[in-house]
């Protein structure tokens, strides 16, 4: 793997601390990476609260004293509020110590539940009017990942996305920006926002950019969309992981195709209830995938608006969907092989992971 993230991880002693109040402390013990998580979406509700006063920013009741919101993004109103939230709370991001910040709690917080590689996810078109520019603020999300990284012990990769409502020609801008640092901490490319608002298809060639430049493929799709937008990010865009991909369940086809291809498919499911695409925890079609041979990684997306981070998922699946022990350590072994993660840490959080298992199987606590 690249040199930058060797250097991130390898030289520094991890730093570990015992999860905090309400986080599961089994599952936050076993070691994981975390692959759909995003920028503003992954900060502590107090931080939110905190900078919202200091820079005079409004929050509206669903981020404040009725906190976590209640969400229903799958009609276009109820996407637009989602949408306004996000945009609310990335507003209060105004000076560089507030990105650095950012990214040093949410690392912070990824060790306590067990991640020991985490691929955050941002779109510096959304930050480049307050920090100078796109290149100057992904140069400086990189800065704070790399310090993050060094004072937590997390390694940190970060991918790119374009916004499928903006024009395929911004998302080729973005990817060629993404494969200029490719070597300095970029790990992927993805394409986010309402899939029912530009089809995959419109972005190959951003897409072919990336590829052609070593970074991993990793767009939304089959979340608000059906099985046909997972076999678009597939066939159009060359994913390599598809993130949450839940519709994809409904195609006993398409499931086989991303069994026989490895193709790993984040699903995130508090941000799946939350958002209103199941109704509750056992809608959730993880079981079927998971039987199915699919690999998944389990993924938080927003916990700032979903109120659950990772471990919070890891129990949703054991508790809700009576994945065993066993099952979990696959799903975290699937979180590690579909990472851009180096190879010498992809190998020690494998034995992590079966060291957890065995532990589990004698009764005593999981090594940290």
């Amino acid at each position: 793997m690249r040199r930058w993230q060797e250097v991130t991880v390898r030289h520094h002693v991890v730093m570990q601390r015992p999860p905090g109040p309400g986080v599961p402390a089994a599952e936050a013990n076993l070691p994981k990476a975390h692959l759909h998580l995003h920028f503003t979406g992954s900060m502590r509700h107090g931080t939110l609260v905190e900078l919202a006063r200091k820079y005079g920013v409004h929050l509206p009741d669903a981020l404040a004293v009725d906190w976590p919101p209640r969400l229903h993004a799958t009609d276009e109103r109820g996407w637009f509020r989602f949408q306004r939230l996000y945009d609310i709370a990335r507003s209060v991001l105004r000076e560089p110590a507030d990105l650095r910040r950012l990214l040093h709690e949410t690392a912070s917080d990824e060790a306590a539940e067990g991640s020991k590689w985490l691929e955050i996810q941002v779109d510096p078109a959304g930050y480049a009017g307050r920090f100078g520019g796109l290149t100057p603020t992904v140069e400086l999300v990189l800065a704070a990942a790399r310090e993050a990284a060094a004072a937590t012990g997390v390694g940190i990769g970060v991918i790119i996305a374009a916004n499928r409502t903006k024009h395929p020609l911004d998302a080729k801008t973005l990817a060629r920006l993404a494969v200029r640092y490719a070597d300095q901490g970029v790990v992927g490319f993805g394409l986010s926002n309402d899939e029912r608002r530009g089809r995959a298809y419109d972005f190959d060639g951003a897409f072919r950019i990336a590829k052609r430049g070593g970074l991993l493929a990793v767009p939304h799709g089959g979340e608000l969309l059906g099985p046909a937008s997972v076999r678009a990010c597939l066939d159009a865009l060359g994913a390599d992981r598809v993130g949450h991909g839940v519709q994809a369940a409904d195609d006993p086809a398409l499931v086989d195709t991303l069994a026989a291809r490895g193709v790993t498919l984040e699903i995130c499911p508090a941000s799946n209830i939350g958002m209103g695409v199941f109704a509750a925890p056992g809608d959730v079609p993880l079981r079927r995938l998971f039987d199915a041979g699919v690999p998944i990684a389990l993924g938080a997306d927003d916990p700032l608006l979903f109120g659950s981070r990772l471990a919070g998922q890891y129990r949703l699946a054991g508790t809700e969907l009576g994945f065993s022990d066993a099952e979990l350590a696959e799903l975290a072994r699937c979180s590690i092989r579909g990472s851009a993660a180096p190879a010498y840490l992809q190998k020690e959080t494998l034995e992590a992971i079966d060291a957890w298992l065995a532990a589990r199987r004698r009764g005593g606590p999981a090594p940290s």
